[in-house]
């Protein structure tokens, strides 16, 4: 009844939230449109301030976890005592209901976490687990991590969270992504909420003035990164916040020479104004390769031979459009050790936007690097790629304003991810061809880059996106939408290939969450 009741109320606060919305989601359901209804669904349903009540009214209906006979692991805990003692009480005896041996740092005992450790019994290998006072562990918290413990390789096992008020309300879950050690460091997501695992002969080394427990993560995670374990198993009073990051400082005059590829046909305006943010872009060493794609336009026809005799190459790709045959093509020609992918609908905003990406994409461990992308309007368009969105690939965070919270603030953090748009895309020439560069034949307009990424990080290469570097997309203004049928037919085509290689039905992506909805580009709880 409760169940029922509370799918009730989400609707109605839907309903009054947004009425024409909800109304257009309902008819797409019954016209059969399940993909697109789910979408709409989806964001309205999230909006309600009773959403999560109703994921954990739906989860508490789920059998429990089986548990494994690896009970015996040793965890113990380390409290820091900072805070009303109504709040430590509440921490106390959320660990006695667990069960496991507790220190509270601060108190007149262990005035430091350097006296607590001193009296912890290593010989038994023990975890620990650094839990603030007013934080309460889940019910079967301990049980969880001791069944997880044997199969974990790595220095920390993390869980998801939410937070709790003292009346025991329980909102905002954060369900968190596989270990992202870009993201992390802008966003202390572990610490709070994980157990960890420290060699006791660097125990006396370790330097833990002022933060003890994220000194013992980060001590932890030297020893062996981070491995996740997706249930929520920590209430939290409050969490670190994240950090937007500064700008990257540092002279451009030792970065390496950049090739910029740009793919065009008429629509010389916007091509204009691309080329025009990239004369003001703060970067020692850039060459510009236009390709133009049968162009018709007298007015663009003069403007490209204006431009070549400025010493932009131009160069003339005949035939049906295929984007991936157009780029590859370009980057045969290209100088730069570094190649720079760009639509000509992309507006510059700022000249620092290149060095950002420049200076990402050239780390032993990076593939494609993204930027954030904006509509007109001002909000996102592009803040990295998420697959499984519906059965293929989605821009994540999509119309989220860049001021805004949006989720945990991920759009506006640098972060690994699956995969970036090449709207704008920067990434090293010689990995691009290692992996054999766009697929011409499987992929020719859509999904192309979602598929470099892919093989790029199969290769070792993880795709990272960059939000310090922004630009203004205007969406497929020169190309049209797929709204005919031939491009509908093709579209298709292409997200069925998408699905066999890359198995996008039923992926996870590592960077979402399976408790995250499939259908929302838009981080929000699946209900």
């Amino acid at each position: 009844m409760a169940l029922a009741t509370a799918t009730l109320r989400v609707h109605l606060d839907a309903f009054r939230i947004a009425p024409a919305a909800y109304a257009a989601a309902t008819w797409w359901r019954i016209r059969g449109k399940r993909v697109r209804s789910k979408a709409r669904f989806s964001m309205l349903l999230s909006r309600s301030p009773n959403a999560y009540r109703l994921w954990l009214l739906r989860r508490r209906a789920l059998p429990p976890p089986v548990p494994s006979a690896s009970e015996k692991v040793a965890i113990v805990a380390l409290v820091d005592a900072r805070g009303e003692a109504d709040a430590l009480r509440r921490t106390v005896g959320s660990l006695r209901a667990e069960g496991i041996p507790y220190y509270v740092v601060g108190d007149a005992r262990h005035p430091t976490v350097a006296h607590a450790l001193r009296e912890i019994a290593w010989e038994a290998q023990p975890w620990l687990l650094p839990i603030m006072a007013g934080d309460r562990l889940a019910d079967g918290a301990v049980a969880a991590y001791r069944a997880a413990i044997p199969a974990c390789a790595a220095g920390v096992l993390y869980a998801d969270d939410d937070l709790v008020t003292r009346a025991g309300k329980r909102r905002s879950p954060h369900f968190k992504p596989q270990w992202n050690a870009e993201l992390f460091e802008h966003f202390d997501f572990l610490t709070g909420a994980c157990v960890l695992r420290l060699d006791p002969a660097a125990v006396d080394r370790l330097c833990l003035d002022g933060d003890w427990a994220a000194g013992l993560v980060r001590a932890a995670l030297a020893g062996g990164g981070a491995s996740h374990l997706p249930r929520i198993l920590h209430h939290r009073h409050a969490r670190p916040a994240p950090c937007r990051p500064a700008p990257i400082v540092g002279s451009v005059r030792e970065m390496p020479p950049v090739s910029v590829v740009i793919p065009t046909r008429n629509r010389h305006d916007l091509l204009k104004t691309c080329l025009e943010g990239l004369s003001r872009t703060a970067y020692p060493d850039i060459d510009v390769i236009l390709v133009d794609n049968d162009s018709d336009d007298p007015d663009t026809h003069a403007f490209l031979a204006a431009i070549a005799c400025d010493g932009v190459r131009v160069l003339h790709h005949p035939g049906p459009f295929n984007y991936s045959a157009i780029n590859n093509r370009a980057v045969r020609e290209t100088r730069g050790t570094m190649l720079c992918l760009l639509n000509n609908d992309i507006e510059i905003l700022a000249p620092n936007w290149l060095q950002h990406l420049v200076v990402q994409a050239l780390r032993d461990e990076v593939g494609a690097v993204g930027a954030q992308l904006h509509y007109p309007d001002g909000r996102i368009q592009h803040a990295g790629v998420v697959l499984g969105i519906c059965g293929g690939a989605a821009h994540a965070h999509r119309l989220v304003r860049p001021e805004g919270e949006g989720y945990f603030h991920r759009h506006a953090l640098p972060q690994f991810v699956s995969a970036v748009t090449a709207a704008a895309m920067v990434v090293q020439r010689d990995r691009f061809l290692a992996v054999g560069g766009f697929d011409e034949q499987e992929f020719p307009v859509a999904f192309n880059d979602v598929d470099l990424c892919m093989r790029l990080n199969r290769r070792g290469w993880q795709s990272l996106y960059e939000p310090r570097a922004q630009l203004l997309h205007h969406e497929s203004v020169s190309r049209g939408f797929d709204r005919d049928p031939a491009g509908a037919a093709r579209l298709a085509r292409e997200m069925s290939a998408l699905q066999r290689r890359w198995g996008t039905l039923t992926y996870l992506d590592p960077f979402h969450h399976p408790e995250l909805s499939r259908y929302s580009e838009t981080f929000v709880v699946g209900l």
